[in-house]
């Protein structure tokens, strides 16, 4: 899954998409270290193994739980998993925010560019 996620960020880099990460290790340290490891540069947040407020307030249950929201902050899909569907989704998804937007496509990242 990561190998996908990693190509997700990199394919719609440029287009109204955020990967965001929610780790539930035990061990802080370890999941920064697996991070690093497996080359995760999307944004992560650290919810303490599982029975912190994060997990409590999205009723996750599992791990991974995929929840994909849109633009105006609406869960369209949970869980969809195959990579040809979840590309599926997110190019819908990604093309409706770009429509909503008049079309316009935001200017790419630049080396060094603070808009993270």
């Amino acid at each position: 899954m990561i190998p996908h996620e990693r190509s997700l960020v990199e394919k719609l880099q440029n287009r109204p998409f955020a990967l965001i990460g929610v780790n539930s290790d035990q061990n802080l340290e370890q999941a920064r270290s697996l991070m690093q490891e497996q080359k995760m540069t999307w944004r992560h947040f650290y919810d303490q193994a599982g029975s912190g407020s994060i997990a409590t307030a999205w009723c996750v249950h599992s791990w991974p739980t995929l929840y994909y929201i849109d633009h105006q902050g609406v869960i369209r899909h949970q869980d969809v998993r195959r990579e040809d569907e979840m590309e599926r989704v997110l190019e819908e998804m990604v093309t409706a925010a770009e429509q909503d937007a008049g079309g316009r496509k935001p200017e790419p990242k630049k080396k060094g560019d603070p808009r993270k």
